[in-house]
């Protein structure tokens, strides 16, 4: 239990870390710095999406022999249909960007931004949820170690992600605080979506497969739908392609020297 309640809480520890930066930055994060953050952040999602999570259900799946791909697919299709019907429906605002999305709100923009950020923390508390679940009820092709290197790769890239949601609102006027409390709050959407598909998972074990590529799905939903976006927004440069390289590989080493 001690290890399944760490494996779940590091990745809000990331966010939270990220988001106490506000404390010690007096001004917002550069363009260039917020592009390289971002382009980090989708290369490890990448990774895992590949490494931790559709591997493992293929060779859960592989009874099936040559309908391995069945579940696999099923699962990673439902969870892009999941983040984008979540896209369409809640109201938030990207960083940088003028015209808010989802369903017409007036929610105020701090509100939208962190919305947003909740938004991607979503899948990737699923994606810890199922891992851990698939460890807790003895799916073998899931390591403690695994799981671990899925919520420590996690942690790392939310990091970044607590400190570009709580520093642009300290530069547009916010109390320090007021923005650690919002970058520390679009951070509770992993623990509780964790907590809610192990508890799911408990009651499906069979689905496993199809759990580990619909989180697949939807952490790749995030990667192409916003932050690739977003790293290559406004001037053409190479950093965030340069950061995205080296999160991938960061997360491929982490999961290949920790599984």
């Amino acid at each position: 239990m001690t290890t399944l309640l760490q494996g779940i809480s590091f990745p809000f520890l990331g966010t939270v870390l990220g988001a106490f930066c506000v404390f010690f930055m007096r001004n917002n994060l550069h363009q260039m710095i917020q592009r390289a953050l971002t382009g980090f952040a989708a290369g490890v999602m990448t990774a895992a999406s590949v490494w931790s999570l559709l591997i493992p259900a293929l060779e859960d799946s592989a009874h099936l022999n040559r309908l391995a791909f069945f579940p696999v697919a099923v699962g990673f299709l439902l969870g892009i249909f999941f983040l984008l019907m979540l896209d369409k429906l809640i109201p938030h605002l990207h960083m940088n960007s003028k015209e808010s999305e989802g369903i017409k709100s007036n929610l105020p923009k701090s509100t939208m931004l962190m919305l947003a950020v909740t938004l991607h923390n979503i899948p990737e508390g699923m994606a810890v949820g199922v891992v851990y679940a698939g460890l807790h009820y003895g799916d073998a092709q899931i390591s403690s170690a695994a799981a671990l290197a899925l919520s420590l790769g996690i942690a790392i890239q939310n990091f970044p992600e607590g400190a570009i949601i709580s520093m642009p609102l300290y530069a547009s006027g916010m109390k320090k605080s007021k923005a650690f409390f919002y970058g520390a709050l679009s951070g509770l959407a992993e623990p509780i979506g964790a907590i809610l598909t192990i508890l799911a998972a408990g009651l499906i074990v069979p689905l496993i497969p199809y759990l580990l590529s619909f989180a697949a799905g939807a952490m790749l939903y995030v990667v192409v739908e916003e932050l690739v976006p977003e790293m290559s927004a406004g001037q053409h440069s190479n950093i965030g392609t340069i950061a995205f390289a080296i999160g991938f590989t960061a997360m491929m080493a982490l999961d290949t020297a920790l599984g």
